[in-house]
C-alpha cells in the first residue's frame, strides 16, 4: 500500500474513529468530546486539500486508485476500491470544509445539550458515509455509503426526538430517501447483471463497446432507477417533502444537509455515471 492509498484510508476513516471513540467513551469525556472531533476531522480536512492541490500539479487530471478483493465466489469476485480523479478531489475538500466549519459551530451551538458528546458522534458518522459516497470506485461501495448517510441524517434530524415534529421529521426524511434508494438498487443490480462489474470504470467501458447493445431500453430503463436514487437525496420533486421538515433537527445539522453535502451527493452520484446516463459524452 504506497502513501497516497494510506492518506485517502486516513481521510475515509478518521471520521469513523472520532464516532466509535464518543459512543464509547463520550459519557466519560464530557464536554471535551469536540477537541476529538475537531482534531480527526482537522485531519481529514488538510488531507482533502493536499489531493486538492494535485489538480494544479496534474494538469492532464488527477487518477489516484485502489482496489481491494472483498470476496470471492467461483469465479466471481466483488471488489472495494477507492478512484480520486478532479470531480473527486473537489468534493473531497468541499465535505471535509464544511464538516469541520459545522464541527466548530456546533461547539457553543450544542454546549447545554445533555447529548453533547453523541451529537458530535453522530456528525462523524455522516462525514464517514459522506466521504465513502466521494472516494468509492463502484456503484455497490457508493450504495453502501449512500445508505449510511441516510441513516446518519434519520440520527441527525431526529436528535431532539423528545419533540414530535423532530422524530416525524426524521422518520418522513428516511422513508422519503428509502424510496429513491429501492429504485437506485435495482438500477445498479441491473447495470451488474448487464456487464458484470459494480466497477464505475467498467460500466462506462461497457457501455463504450457495447455491452448494452442487446437491449438499450435497459439501459435506460437501469439509468432512471439509479437517478431515483439521486431525485431522494437530493430532495427533488417528487421527493422532495422531507426537506423542510428537516429544519427541525440543530441548525448547524440542517447546514450541513442544506449545504453541499447530503443534497449535493445526488449531483455528485450523477456526475460519476454521467458517461453511463448519456453514452454520447464518450464521442
Amino acid at each position: 500500500m504506497d502513501s497516497l492509498t494510506s492518506l485517502i484510508l486516513c481521510f475515509l476513516f478518521f471520521p469513523l474513529i472520532s464516532f466509535f471513540i464518543l459512543i464509547l467513551f463520550g459519557k466519560k469525556i464530557g464536554h471535551s468530546s469536540h477537541w476529538v472531533s475537531l482534531v480527526l476531522i482537522g485531519l481529514t480536512l488538510i488531507i482533502s486539500m493536499m489531493f486538492f492541490s494535485k489538480i494544479f500539479i496534474h494538469p492532464e487530471g488527477l487518477a489516484e486508485k485502489a482496489s481491494f478483493l472483498w470476496f470471492s465466489t467461483g469465479h466471481f469476485n466483488v471488489n472495494l476500491g477507492i478512484y480520486i480523479d478532479n470531480t473527486a478531489a473537489i468534493m473531497m475538500l468541499v465535505v471535509a470544509l464544511i464538516s469541520f466549519l459545522v464541527h466548530l459551530y456546533s461547539i457553543a451551538y450544542m454546549k447545554e445539550d445533555i447529548r453533547y458528546s453523541r451529537y458530535f458522534a453522530f456528525l462523524g458518522l455522516f462525514t464517514f458515509s459522506m466521504n465513502g459516497i466521494v472516494i468509492a470506485d463502484s456503484l455497490l461501495m457508493m450504495y453502501v455509503f449512500w445508505e449510511l448517510v441516510g441513516l446518519s441524517s434519520y440520527l441527525l434530524i431526529g436528535f431532539w426526538f423528545e419533540k414530535v415534529s423532530a422524530a416525524n421529521a426524521c422518520k418522513k426524511a428516511f422513508l422519503m430517501n428509502r424510496v429513491g434508494d429501492i429504485g437506485m438498487f435495482i438500477g445498479i443490480m441491473i447495470f451488474f447483471f448487464s456487464v458484470g462489474t459494480f466497477q464505475i470504470e467498467g460500466l462506462i467501458n461497457g457501455v463504450s463497446t457495447g455491452a448494452f447493445a442487446l437491449n438499450g431500453n435497459l439501459l435506460t430503463a437501469a439509468g432512471i432507477l439509479v437517478f431515483m436514487g439521486a431525485v431522494g437525496k437530493s430532495a427533488q420533486f417528487p421527493l422532495h417533502v422531507w426537506l423542510p421538515d428537516a429544519m427541525e433537527g440543530p441548525t448547524p445539522v440542517s447546514a450541513l444537509i442544506h449545504a453541499a453535502t447530503m443534497v449535493a451527493a445526488g449531483v455528485y452520484m450523477v456526475v460519476r455515471i454521467f458517461p453511463i446516463l448519456t453514452p454520447e459524452a464518450l464521442t
